[in-house]
């Protein structure tokens, strides 16, 4: 099997990253474009729930007026109750809540251009071939029983789904965005998740 040059891979990873940024000024995660078409008619809700606060300020100001409106701007005059009262501080902007991530209709594009690409590469590779084994190697080290394979790679799934869990993110989130923005957290996620694989592949083919 004949590949592209690391090189290669390395400029097409950082042109689909940058341009997914570009048109959704979000950040590229597989595993949370996952999860969310996953959960796409409560993503659909909320989206057409704060479809109808898109202004920050404009829904500062209306706050502001109904407030005004219900107990008053003006302090009271001297004499009245609660004129001796201390005047507190001024109250502190809030601070603006963080981007909600790219409506779900781009999340499930991009999954389904992953898959596509995917395809389309195989293809035009002439290499495309529907089998039921994950390979000669994987049945050299794993197991080439059908059973014992399909109970492999599901519990190989769930601990993925639980790390990328618990460490928010994935190898995109993380490894393209988060690094490429020089997120301290993405740069140790990164190299941890990166060091265990080159460990885990050396014992397999080395040691094992």
């Amino acid at each position: 099997m004949t590949y592209w040059p690391w090189w290669a891979g390395a400029v097409g990873l950082a042109l689909v990253t940058i341009a997914f940024t570009l048109a959704t000024d979000r950040t590229l995660g597989v595993s949370g474009a996952w999860e969310r078409v996953l959960h796409w008619r409560e993503e659909r809700n909320r989206e057409r729930v704060e479809a109808r606060f898109t202004d920050d300020r404009a829904l500062a100001d209306l706050l502001a007026a109904a407030t005004a409106e219900e107990f008053g701007t003006r302090h009271p005059a001297p004499g009245t109750p609660g004129a001796d009262l201390p005047v507190g501080p001024p109250v502190e902007e809030a601070p603006r809540a963080p981007k909600r991530p790219a409506p779900v209709v781009t999340q499930a594009a991009l999954l389904v251009s992953i898959l596509v690409g995917g395809w389309l590469a195989a293809v035009v590779s002439g290499q495309f071939e529907l089998r039921l084994d994950m390979g000669a190697a994987f049945s050299e080290i794993v197991t080439d029983n059908p059973v014992t394979m399909v109970l492999a790679l599901f519990a190989g799934g769930i601990m993925v789904g639980f790390g990328t869990r618990l460490a928010g993110g994935c190898s995109s989130g993380h490894g393209l965005s988060g690094c490429g923005r020089l997120n301290p957290v993405s740069l140790l996620a990164t190299a941890v998740f990166f060091g265990t694989a080159v460990v885990v592949s050396f014992l397999l083919w080395k040691v094992i």
